[in-house]
């Protein structure tokens, strides 16, 4: 009995076992990888889609506070560049600005393509709209 408490065949089983187990932290880190990198590039597109919607909704408020500002002749083309002159140059490219008046209210309507993972190259099949409205100002 004294030598299984003494470190004899008890002692000899579990330095076995770590031996045994080196490298197994690696190896299960190694078989994450592949589902770490997809959440990460899962998040980020999210992020550039939140982006999106967040620059959709910005350029559809310049672009009515522009028409609503410039004479009536002038409103169409004024809503229309203000509308893009806020987009970076990924999202410019894939941006369309509708502007209208009607009933003594301003409207404007941005649609912008989602880029995939980096932004200037390729774009989702997927078009963001942000839509902004004002009422038409009196000329005095």
């Amino acid at each position: 009995m004294g030598a299984l408490r003494g470190g004899g065949l008890r002692g000899d089983v579990r330095g076995a076992g770590r031996r045994g187990d080196a490298g197994q932290v690696a190896v299960e880190f190694v078989g994450m990888i592949p589902a770490i990198v997809a959440t990460l590039v899962v998040l980020w597109q999210l992020v550039l889609v939140g982006y999106t919607y967040t620059l959709a909704g910005n350029a559809a408020d310049e672009a009515v506070r522009a028409a609503t500002a410039a004479d009536r002749g002038a409103r169409q083309g004024a809503c229309q560049e203000a509308g893009r002159d806020k987009l970076p140059g990924a999202w410019e490219g894939g941006a369309g600005v509708d502007c209208g008046t009607g009933g003594g209210y301003v409207t404007a309507d941005v649609r912008i393509e989602v880029p995939i993972l980096f932004p200037g190259t390729v774009s989702l099949p997927f078009t963001v709209h942000g839509h902004a409205g004002a009422v038409e100002e009196e000329d005095d």
